[in-house]
């Protein structure tokens, strides 16, 4: 076949393939410059794996309704608790990668479920980006007053005196909660027998009652209850003293070196979501969410207030992503489904 294209009598050449195919090409990254310029031009999804009324879900109802002020468009946030988050952390790595379907992070799908032998349907470290790390929150090491110990210095002293006697609850194996007290028994070298509860509500009121003689609360939760007198904190299990607590030492204080758990709330996005749209969330939420107004809200309800570089999360998933590996391992964890 001829080459040329007879079109009026003249003679045109066809465009060869491979101008075609760079043209259509350009074309593309073009028409995807443009959409991330204008970013965003239509309703944006937070993801939260888990139930309203929660850390993450309030910490993404504060990321949603900032970033609705400053751009005008619909900001929402999507609930969708199940088996510990997975299913819905799964659902945003497999969503497209355009800035438009966000995740509101959290430890345990990310930097626990992966060490705990639950096949998952992503990899948090391949299939997500961080965004923004937004809060992280502490807790503190609480026991019912009949036990006979003032301070984490002393508590290991019991413990290691009653080898398997004290018992611990937890909101359930694999929690944040559970993996403190095991790294509490690893660092101190001790052994305290857990009890997981189905939530963190049924294991206080234990607590309470005396049935269990250690447990990790919130921060905010353990200043009525020990205003009452109904429990004694030991010990913040951060790595600085809580502004709550401020005369309560931290377990690092009392003597475990090195020794920090706390739970973290954050942004994150498909791997593939363009760096400018990363860059642009980045900012509005340090801007906005984390302003001084906002950092005055959180840290009265117990949250430290964290902000930083796409890096500086990634940094952070990392550091407790392999500290909660190493916790699973030495304590031989074990998922109860």
């Amino acid at each position: 076949m001829s080459h040329w294209l007879n079109i009026n009598c003249g003679a045109v050449r066809p465009m060869p393939v491979h101008l075609l195919a760079a043209g259509l090409v350009l074309g593309t990254l073009a028409a995807n410059a443009l959409a991330q310029a204008q970013y965003p031009t239509r309703l944006i999804r937070i993801i939260v794996p888990f139930a309203v009324g929660g850390p993450t879900d309030y910490n993404a109802r504060l990321v949603s309704q900032r970033l609705n002020e400053a751009w005008g468009q619909p900001v929402i946030v999507e609930n969708r608790p199940a088996a510990g988050g997975v299913p819905a952390t799964e659902f945003v790595a497999k969503a497209p990668p355009d800035g438009y379907t966000l995740l509101g992070a959290n430890p345990g799908p990310l930097t626990i479920a992966p060490h705990l032998g639950i096949k998952l349907g992503f990899d948090p470290q391949k299939d997500l980006i961080p965004i923004v790390l937004v809060t992280t929150t502490t807790s503190a090491t609480v026991v019912h007053p009949s036990v006979p110990a003032k301070n984490a210095r002393e508590l290991i002293a019991l413990a290691k005196a009653n080898p398997g006697k004290l018992i611990f609850g937890s909101p359930g194996i694999g929690t944040v909660g559970h993996l403190t007290m095991e790294l509490f028994n690893t660092m101190a070298g001790v052994k305290m027998t857990h009890v997981p509860y189905k939530g963190v509500a049924p294991a206080q009121v234990d607590l309470l009652a005396g049935h269990i003689d250690v447990l990790t609360m919130s921060i905010p939760n353990t200043l009525s209850y020990m205003k009452g007198g109904r429990i004694r904190t030991l010990g913040v299990n951060g790595r600085a003293r809580s502004p709550l607590l401020p005369d309560t030492a931290t377990i690092e204080e009392a003597g475990l070196p090195g020794f920090e758990s706390q739970n973290f709330n954050g942004i994150m996005a498909p791997a593939g979501t363009p760096r400018e749209i990363v860059l642009r969330i980045n900012a509005e939420v340090n801007k906005r969410v984390l302003s001084p107004e906002a950092r005055e809200q959180l840290t009265a309800q117990g949250y430290d207030v964290a902000g930083g570089s796409p890096e500086d999360f990634g940094a952070f998933l990392k550091r407790e992503y392999e500290k909660w590996g190493r916790v699973v391992r030495a304590a031989n964890v074990k998922p109860d489904f």
